[in-house]
């Protein structure tokens, strides 16, 4: 294994899974190499359905250059609606083209149609009973293309390793298809784009969230200046950290900054309404002044980062990713699940235990069982033997405990366990200055102007985790 970029590791990814260079290259030159289809599990009523008994519309959207909150702020701006009568089933990347799916609560369908907002193209596809909620998808579909690789001559060592890493083979059993098709396997990661790309911050949040220090919640978030951002901005947010004036803030802060600039509307009111003494209820009234998507998305960082940690400590120890251990806790397959993904049922959970062993790996051989980390909440039962070990010891050190999660209101999580694998078909394509695809027979040497990946993922899953094995280079890359 290598040691990964200290940006990653910063969000718990500890290692590539490949022992090959990287190819290098960049992502995104224009939003259309990162094109991102999600792969629908919702099922509409027509419009003329009852609008009493479906009162949502439910529509795809294809977006350029959008960042999800931000595109459903603008619509029910266009709208004039409540920003939470918007919902969606994925967040995705700002820097892409992306086709999803949003639903709007008790809207004219007409008035819907008219909208016309900018890099938007909106199609309305019928109504719904309830509102689109994160997760209702199968998984997404990619195309994306790497420009200007520096050493593509590393593709195919790179893709015989997760190959071997899917399977627990050897670098013989992950040789290269001569299509450049394989079924590759990496650790199932939360990507950078979790925590922040450009400054990766929402799991600190999150951590002092859930140990109850609120006003550290606030400054983590407001505060805490991050190099790879403009200057004047890192001048604010030090502003805001070395005085804890939130008056003064609001002078200093971009106006881009909308949510920062949320909080600190909501702490100089209250302080102007108790007199300038502000307590850690003020404190938690300023986060809740946000989106409530945002105050989950807050937990759920610091519960991905956790994951995170956990798995690279899984990779360090050598433990398998494709098969259990004795102690570990399996999930089965949703049988619900479209024909193209085996998805992981969270709620039909196992735990192994040596008798059970052998079985229990047949099962995850056939694509009937997933080895899973925790999500870490409420309900949370960690596994037994080292698996367990690994868990309890991650979580001591990050001073977090199932009960803890036992927050008010969007802060509050029961948990849930993870695959700790992801395998996916990919394809990777060379491709000359022109965008011809360069024969395989041409051989590894003869240069290739860009890469083109073309690979299917499950839902809650990241793109980025694949690629990063590729090119192993800064994640602002990605």
């Amino acid at each position: 294994m290598r040691e990964a970029h200290p940006v990653e590791r910063a969000v718990g990814m500890e290692y590539y899974v490949s022992d090959a260079p990287g190819v290098g290259g960049h992502l995104r030159e224009a939003p259309e190499d990162f094109r991102v289809r999600e792969v629908e599990a919702f099922d509409p009523e027509p419009l003329d359905a009852d609008p009493g008994g479906y009162p949502h519309l439910l529509a795809r959207v294809t977006l350029h250059r959008w960042d999800t909150n931000d595109f459903a702020s603008e619509l029910s701006d266009r709208l004039g609606i409540s920003r939470e009568r918007v919902s969606w089933a994925g967040t995705k990347d700002k820097h892409a083209v992306t086709t999803q799916l949003f639903s709007v609560a008790k809207a004219d369908p007409d008035a819907l149609r008219e909208v016309e907002i900018r890099d938007a193209d909106i199609d309305l596809l019928g109504r719904t009973g309830r509102p689109v909620l994160f997760g209702d998808l199968a998984g997404n579909a990619f195309d994306i293309m790497v420009r200007e690789p520096d050493s593509p001559e590393h593709v195919d060592a790179t893709t015989a390793d997760l190959r071997a890493f899917a399977t627990g083979g050897g670098s013989a059993d992950g040789a290269a298809d001569p299509d450049g098709g394989a079924t590759v396997g990496v650790p199932n990661y939360f990507g950078q784009q979790r925590f922040g790309s450009k400054r990766p911050v929402t799991h600190e949040v999150g951590l002092e969230i859930v140990r109850g220090n609120w006003k550290g919640a606030v400054l983590a978030y407001v505060g805490n200046p991050a190099e790879r951002e403009p200057e004047s901005t890192q001048e604010a947010r030090a502003y805001v950290q070395e005085t804890e004036d939130w008056a003064g803030a609001l002078d200093r802060l971009p106006r881009r900054l909308g949510f920062e600039r949320s909080m600190c509307h909501r702490l100089v009111e209250r302080q102007e309404a108790s007199g300038g003494a502000l307590d850690d209820e003020d404190y938690r009234a300023a986060l809740e002044a946000v989106p409530s998507n945002l105050q989950r998305l807050f937990v759920n960082a610091a519960q991905s980062f956790a994951f995170n940690r956990i798995l690279s400590e899984r990779l360090e120890r050598g433990l398998p990713f494709h098969e259990p251990v004795a102690g570990d806790v399996v999930c089965f397959a949703d049988s619900d699940a479209p024909e193209e993904f085996a998805l992981p049922d969270a709620d039909r959970t196992q735990r192994v235990t040596e008798d059970r062993l052998r079985t229990v790996r047949r099962h995850c051989e056939r694509g009937r069982a997933f080895v899973t980390a925790p999500l870490v909440g409420t309900e949370t039962e960690l596994a037994d033997g080292e698996p367990g070990e690994i868990e309890r010891e991650v979580l001591a050190d990050l001073d977090l405990a199932p009960e803890d999660f036992d927050l008010p209101e969007a802060f509050e999580s029961t948990g849930t366990r993870r695959a700790i694998l992801l395998r996916t078909d990919l394809t990777v394509e060379r491709q000359n200055e022109s965008g011809d695809q360069i024969d395989s027979d041409a051989g590894a040497d003869v240069d290739a102007d860009a890469l083109s990946f073309a690979f299917a993922l499950p839902k809650g899953s990241y793109a980025t985790v694949v690629l990063r094995e590729y090119l192993k280079s800064d994640p602002d890359d990605l």
